[in-house]
């Protein structure tokens, strides 16, 4: 696992959010462990202070639950829940930003919806 940390956000809120991409995309399935907190920190060169903070956001938001002994395991349900999280946070907050910029380029609306038809049919 590489990753660039930005300056812009602590790493333990970054390193959350990969992990959410990671459960969102699949590639750390439904009921399946995280990697261990030394692991990750020595993976991300990371302290391990850093994991365990971004682990405990995942906990706290039911994504991850703790197996005394065992470690971190992804949630039943988890990817539903962020993919859900995920259409509303773009409906509300990104899409009405999308809309301002079209109509601050003034953007063709027919040509904006050929290229999303073109991306349908690439799917």
């Amino acid at each position: 696992m590489s990753f660039q940390w930005n300056d812009k956000e602590p790493i333990y809120l970054q390193l959350k959010d990969q992990i959410k991409d990671m459960i969102l995309s699949g590639d750390i399935a439904e009921g399946e462990a995280l990697p261990s907190v030394r692991q990750v920190a020595i993976e991300y060169q990371v302290n391990p202070i850093t994991v365990s903070k971004s682990y405990q956001i995942l906990v706290d938001e039911e994504l991850v639950e703790k197996k005394r002994g065992l470690g971190m395991f992804v949630q039943m349900g988890a990817q539903h829940k962020l993919q859900a999280n995920e259409n509303e946070q773009f409906i509300n907050e990104d899409w009405p930003k999308i809309l301002t910029k079209i109509q601050h380029l003034n953007l063709d609306t027919t040509q904006l919806i050929n290229s999303l038809k073109e991306i349908g049919r690439n799917q």
